[in-house]
């Protein structure tokens, strides 16, 4: 099978000749742990949602439609220490930054967030400019010519990065979410118009693509929860950004789009409901932290909601009978179908080189259904 066969088989339910292997990505500081315990430099290129050829992972294409604002705020240090520096960044957002710890580009510890571009409707109007869906630097310039390639593809086709867009996860980066909680209640026009406003643009800017090509698959990402529970209220997700959802996921799916699915840490458990009845198709990392149990929650919600993740990424700290017990608790689901296991977030730096090759040893025997065997 191609990777794609093998995804739309598994997201079907119809036996693959293996489930999909996919993957997140490593923070920086894992990097350097594995390099000085054995793994030679070079070896991976490190774009692990797209695929590591010499991991064995299936391909993921991601077509690079521009949906971020354009243009951005300049980003530039307004204050810097030995310690730290506050940073204007290019979403508008200024933080407050340790410098210490932070490798390849990841910082040990999150930034303090200080500002936040959107605080009233005026606010709201004036970031309505960088949203311009007209804007020709929003399409990769050779998209056109891959249509044919496209139409013949062997690969899973995504339309958008990861990341690119979603409700709460915009709302949220363009407020701030204690800012954000407070406006559902204090200034609801204002939220009302803004995920109009989100909605409008992400159907207009995808037109163009999804009248041209069929894609497998377009992702929301949110990240619309902490560890005890969503973010959002479901009654403020049912009123305030569910019907603009549905809006963009029948846009999408009327265009051909075969899947939508919806990224999101923590514990989103009493928001899969509303997420099942507006079109989305696929949920992930199923942070195990978070008590995202996919066993429970297939159970529960059946199989109209496929699982993507799932692998408690605290369990490969461990030893080998923990990483196995891990992966044996989610060979049911791979039986099943519609369950694609990979870490439930990037792999962290407390994870060493020889657990992740045991670890890579052990999937791709859960992947093809003889896990134990």
């Amino acid at each position: 099978m191609t990777p794609r066969e093998r995804f739309l088989a598994v997201m079907e339910y119809q036996p693959p000749d293996r489930v999909p292997n996919w993957e997140l990505g490593c923070w920086g500081q894992t990097i350097d742990r594995w390099q000085a315990e054995g793994l030679k430099p070079h070896t991976f290129h490190w774009d692990w949602f797209r695929g590591e050829e010499s991991l064995g992972m299936d391909e993921r294409e991601f077509l690079p439609v521009n949906m971020g604002m354009v243009p951005s705020f300049e980003q530039k240090v307004l204050e810097r220490t030995d310690r730290y520096e506050i940073i204007q960044h290019w979403n508008g957002v200024v933080t407050k930054a340790l410098i210490e710890g932070t490798v390849r580009g990841t910082r040990a510890s999150m930034d303090q967030y200080l500002r936040f571009p959107i605080e009233t409707v005026a606010d709201l109007r004036a970031m309505k400019k960088r949203y311009d869906p007209a804007t020709p630097t929003r399409y990769p310039l050779y998209w056109r010519s891959k249509i044919p390639c496209w139409r013949d593809r062997g690969h899973v086709l995504v339309l958008g990065q990861n990341c690119c867009t979603g409700f709460y996860g915009v709302a949220r980066a363009w407020m701030g979410t204690e800012n954000l909680s407070l406006a559902f209640y204090d200034q609801p026009a204002l939220c009302e118009e803004m995920f109009e406003f989100i909605a409008d643009f992400a159907i207009e800017v995808t037109r163009p693509f999804v009248e041209a090509v069929q894609f497998d698959y377009f992702n929301f990402f949110e990240d619309m929860a902490c560890k005890s529970g969503p973010l959002v209220s479901p009654a403020c997700f049912r009123r305030f950004i569910m019907p603009h959802y549905r809006r963009v996921i029948d846009h999408l799916k009327s265009h051909g789009v075969k899947y939508c699915s919806l990224d999101s840490d923590g514990n989103t458990e009493p928001l899969i409901p509303l997420y099942m009845e507006m079109g989305i198709d696929a949920h992930w990392p199923f942070e195990r932290a978070s008590d995202m149990d996919p066993n429970r929650i297939r159970k529960q919600f059946g199989k109209g909601l496929r699982i993507w993740g799932a692998v408690d990424k605290r369990e490969l700290t461990k030893g080998k009978a923990e990483i196995d017990a891990a992966l044996r608790e989610l060979a049911p689901l791979v039986e099943q179908g519609g369950f694609i296991p990979h870490l439930d977030h990037t792999f962290p730096p407390d994870i060493s080189w020889a657990n992740f090759n045991y670890y890579w040893e052990q999937k791709a025997k859960l992947l093809e259904g003889r896990f134990g065997a």
